[in-house]
């Protein structure tokens, strides 16, 4: 390795892509074309990034393995970054291997941190876990260790356990402000304020107001009955029963945890469970087969009554009953919020973090650009969408993976 490359490589390492570019811009033989590559990524250039890298891979001989893993890795990040979550996960494992085997532990380390930040951005929370547990964060410099701590505390966001979440922001704080990296710490400060942020209203007696993470981690470990509108289940004592199969059982669900302690109208339920305006005879009858399949739903945790003019939920042990709604109620939340990271999507790769058909997000993306809610640009498979993010709240309740079992 030649001066200008190690001088250009340390000035990548910390967040300095022009410096890099002032020592290798006008040189194209591999080592300076990758790390010309990485420069432009940084710059935000991921298009011209991906393709410095891919012509450094091509430059780099069949014994230096080493060196084309380290494109491979470079390459995979710079997906990641565009939200292409179809790029070959097979080349990532395959470069780790050859990196670990070479003993470029930290290389390896970072390419473990790209696979489980894939992981916990589709919603695979298990498999993400289980990477997870395969990896020292005391062994890593301070750029990976802040980056390893940012998907701990991701993680177990989703998880809702905010005391793991926090320690683990507080750690990558630490390491971020030790690797003097401003991108870096900016990441760890935005993941810092959601959870400070509003992640979930809460319904109870005909009143509402907002909820941090912390609350309702609190709420679900209560003696509660909550009626969740975020998961569509019914938890009570760290029970679950989903109901997230069964749409029309929950909107009585929630309808009856609404008008609690008193009861809802059957026209009301009638309206909002089977969207009739008018209710007949054909309807009431349907309710009360709906009704039915209801409380042997909740039959260990609450009780359906019949009254005089609708029906009652009535909880086990008197406990208190509550709906634990969105941010935002709105049909495409869950687009919504995987948008509101800021970063631009392809509809297939929201269509795969949401384990959908790329047909059902692309008509709710048409919606809300109609709506004016999120824009697009390109065109055919270079179409990305994006939007701001929401003000105000978190949307970590608003994504696809499930809450604490």
């Amino acid at each position: 390795m030649d001066a200008l490359i190690a001088a250009a490589a340390r000035a990548l390492a910390v967040g300095d892509p022009l410096g890099a570019l002032k020592r290798v811009g006008l040189r194209d033989d591999p080592p300076a074309l990758a790390l010309r590559g990485i420069a432009m990524a940084q710059l935000g250039d991921l298009v011209r990034a991906r393709t410095l890298l891919r012509s450094a891979a091509r430059g780099f001989g069949v014994r230096e393995a080493l060196a084309r893993a380290r494109c491979v890795v470079a390459e995979a990040e710079i997906a990641l970054a565009a939200r292409d979550l179809h790029w070959p996960q097979k080349a990532l494992a395959g470069a780790w291997a050859a990196l670990d085997a070479h003993g470029d532990t930290m290389n390896a380390a970072h390419a473990r941190n790209l696979e489980m930040r894939r992981l916990l951005l589709i919603g695979r929370l298990d498999e993400a876990e289980r990477a997870l547990a395969t990896l020292d964060p005391a062994s890593l410099p301070p750029a990976l260790r802040a980056t390893h701590e940012l998907v701990v505390a991701g993680l177990a966001t989703r998880r809702l356990k905010t005391g793991v979440a926090r320690a683990a922001l507080a750690r990558a704080e630490q390491a971020a402000r030790a690797a003097a990296i401003p991108a870096l710490m900016a990441e760890v400060e935005s993941a810092s304020r959601l959870l400070k942020a509003p992640a979930a209203r809460l319904i109870s007696r005909g009143e509402q107001r907002p909820m941090r993470l912390e609350e309702v981690e609190t709420l679900l470990s209560s003696p509660a009955l909550v009626v969740d509108a975020c998961r569509h289940g019914v938890h009570l004592a760290g029970a679950t029963i989903s109901l997230a199969r069964r749409p029309v059982l929950f909107t009585l669900a929630r309808l009856l945890a609404e008008a609690w302690p008193g009861d809802a109208p059957r026209n009301t339920l009638v309206a909002r469970a089977f969207r009739a305006r008018r209710a007949d005879e054909s309807h009431r009858a349907r309710l009360r087969v709906e009704m039915g399949r209801l409380r042997r739903m909740l039959r260990k945790f609450a009780d359906v009554n019949a009254t005089g003019r609708g029906f009652a939920l009535v909880p086990g042990h008197g406990c208190e009953v509550v709906v634990l709604a969105r941010p935002v109620e709105e049909e495409h939340a869950s687009v919504l919020a995987l948008l509101a990271d800021g970063e631009s999507w392809s509809s297939s790769a929201l269509a795969l973090a949401l384990s959908t058909s790329q047909r059902s997000v692309q008509r709710a993306l048409d919606a809300l650009a109609a709506a004016g809610k999120v824009q697009s640009f390109g065109r055919a498979r270079s179409r990305r969408w994006m939007t701001p993010p929401l003000a105000g709240i978190t949307t970590t309740l608003l994504l696809p993976a499930p809450l604490a079992e």
